[in-house]
């Protein structure tokens, strides 16, 4: 093993983690800034880790934030062409007692079951989407939120991110978290370990207590 660490639950983020979404997001975001004038290599570079409300108001603060998230959002729930599992999601989540998991996305709760069902992957007992949340990542509101409706202790929960915003919501809610893909490549001073994907990541069930490792 490269890296091994106890823990009581794991925390997933949704895109990029265990759904591969990012051809989705992307269009749907370049079409939306398209219809605005703006641009749509900046929009999709700031979406990452961020609610849509949130980068509706960075990116364009002249707009109604409200009424073009309800626009994404409906575009989003309905749009699930091409999605698919991460490789090793499903394998991870099957080998995971359904109590000591869940899902903290910045996308709407309906977003996420709706990517969820079309990577045919398990639908959490919790799952905590942009409307659950006052403020989304880097916030640490929700991994907090998370590991309390669980009935487990911040430090004992082990996040699962691939942006920077999650990695640094976890390390405020004073939680390792692994990193996965791209973007948080080498980035140790966010991340305990990092793997390209999900097959790399084993866990083992002894008792209440999960033992991860990183292969």
């Amino acid at each position: 093993m490269k890296w091994s660490g106890k823990y009581e639950a794991i925390l997933f983020d949704l895109d990029g983690v265990l759904v591969d979404s990012l051809g989705v997001i992307e269009r749907i975001l370049r079409e939306w800034a398209a219809e605005h004038g703006l641009d749509g290599d900046e929009a999709v570079a700031l979406s990452h880790g961020r609610r849509d409300i949130d980068l509706i108001r960075l990116l364009a603060p002249h707009l109604d934030a409200e009424a073009e998230t309800a626009r994404i959002v409906a575009t989003e729930e309905r749009d699930t062409a091409g999605l698919r599992g991460l490789p090793g999601a499903a394998e991870l989540l099957a080998a995971l007692p359904s109590t000591l998991w869940a899902v903290v996305t910045t996308g709407t709760g309906a977003v996420a079951a709706a990517r969820l069902r079309a990577a045919a992957l398990p639908a959490p007992t919790l799952l905590l989407g942009a409307e659950d949340l006052p403020v989304g990542k880097p916030d640490p509101t929700g991994y907090q939120w998370a590991a309390r409706l669980l009935g487990r202790g911040a430090r004992h929960c082990l996040v699962v991110e691939d942006a920077e915003a999650g990695a640094r919501a976890a390390g405020a809610a004073g939680m390792d978290c692994v990193g996965v893909g791209p973007a948080l490549e080498g980035r140790r001073d966010l991340t305990v370990a990092h793997v390209p994907d999900l097959s790399h990541l084993r866990v083992s069930v002894e008792g209440d207590v999960l033992v991860v490792g990183v292969l």
